[in-house]
């Protein structure tokens, strides 16, 4: 039969999430409201009657980019089409733009086909910040004031303005602080409370030394519960920074786009914020 497409409720979206849980995910647990206040119509399902069979997010940040993920099709709907529906509903809703995912190496192939290029790897690495404390001057938890001087640095780092998404992202029941110095903001991260432990990003910041203090900063505002945290690979200083914390790989992904490639380095980037937004 064929589906129906359309743009998921809120309740929908809260479902689509669930079913991000069940296959391992680790969602956050506001991650329905946070993730629609990015684009109210990037969540796009198909329907047999009233019934949701496969989802995805095709979120577009302006005219020139946009990010899928959530990419589901319900275990007992696999291998009718429902899923190959939704994610041509989505790459045709930000035709036009740069496109980014985040692939696991099984898929990466599939993608390739479909005209992505990767562009980095990013390996989750999961534990708490133990060892010796990290000078934490300049850290200050994320208020409404601090809030524009915030988004002005995301511009920096993240490939088109994100205004809205940021306006909710960085609110409770997410913990953020940001590192400011007589230069201004100098950097800014953020902690989500998942169903299990805390997932970090972005973790956005001028130097490994001011990426470590706020990464331990937000392991405080944690109260020692476990971290999780996606880092480009190629980021080797942070990257040993966290083994010696004592933090392990767990999950490996490749950045890929269709299109030109943000002109972003990584200089700046510590953690994604998310694998599902970008």
């Amino acid at each position: 039969m064929k589906p129906t497409i359309r743009t998921l409720s809120l309740h929908e979206l809260e479902v689509l999430i669930d079913w991000a849980a069940a296959e391992g995910w680790n969602p956050g647990l506001e991650d329905a409201a946070m993730f629609q206040a990015a684009d109210p119509a990037g969540f796009i399902g198909a329907f047999v009657g009233n019934e949701m069979v496969a989802a995805i997010s095709a979120v577009a940040y302006g005219g020139e980019f946009g990010f899928v993920g959530l990419y589901i099709c319900r275990p007992d709907k696999r291998g009718k089409g429902y899923g190959k529906a939704v994610w041509d509903a989505g790459i045709g809703r930000l035709a036009g733009r740069t496109i980014g995912l985040d692939g696991v190496a099984e898929q990466q192939a599939n993608y390739r086909r479909k005209g992505f290029k990767p562009a980095y790897e990013t390996i989750r690495y999961s534990g708490r910040a133990a060892g010796p404390a990290v000078r934490a001057d300049g850290l200050r938890p994320v208020t409404t004031q601090l809030v524009p001087d915030i988004i002005a640095y995301d511009a920096y780092c993240f490939p088109a303005p994100r205004r809205a998404f940021l306006q909710r992202w960085l609110q409770p029941p997410h913990h953020g602080l940001a590192a400011i110095s007589s230069r201004g903001t100098t950097g800014y991260a953020v902690a989500r409370p998942c169903r299990s432990g805390f997932k970090i990003g972005p973790l956005f910041a001028e130097s490994n030394d001011t990426a470590l203090q706020l990464l331990h900063g937000l392991a405080g505002a944690c109260e020692g519960g476990d971290l999780h945290i996606d880092v480009p690979a190629a980021n080797t200083g942070f990257v040993e920074a966290l083994e010696a914390a004592g933090f392990a790989p767990t999950f490996k992904t490749t950045r890929m786009y269709k299109g030109p490639a943000p002109e972003l380095g990584l200089q700046r980037l510590f953690s994604v914020t998310t694998l599902e937004l970008g």
